[in-house]
């Protein structure tokens, strides 16, 4: 079992930039794909990003490609969510997720484990 601990979230201008972190305990971060999803009240978990654990292969949601990287440091067992050029509709709660898998899951049920998620306010 693994158990994830995310930060970084806070309050920022439209425009502005953000590095969420995913932090891993429990077991070797190295061989979890690990994906972020947000979530908006009244709404479900969108898919945000992932990073596979084989090949550090990525995959971005259309809304972020080109403005949020997702990177991983399996030394510090972290993986970061870089989010450029935000804008007031990337408000959310961000979660991170794990899953023992080779390939990328791009759906929250794919992933088995979650953090408590961080607060991410874009102001216009």
């Amino acid at each position: 079992q693994v158990q994830l601990v995310e930060s970084g979230g806070g309050l920022v201008q439209a425009g502005g930039s953000l590095r969420l972190s995913c932090a891993a305990s429990g077991r070797t971060f190295s061989s979890y794909t690990v994906g972020w999803f947000r979530q908006t009240p009244g709404e479900g978990r969108e898919f945000v990003a992932a990073i596979s654990w084989i090949d550090d292969s990525t995959y971005y949601a259309d809304s972020v490609k080109g403005r949020f990287t997702i990177s991983r440091d399996n030394a510090k067992n972290t993986v970061y969510l870089q989010m450029n050029s935000l804008k007031p509709e990337d408000t959310a709660v961000y979660y991170c997720a794990a899953v023992r898998r080779r390939g990328i899951a791009t759906t929250s049920d794919g992933y088995p484990y979650w953090g408590q998620g961080t607060q991410v306010t874009v102001s216009s």
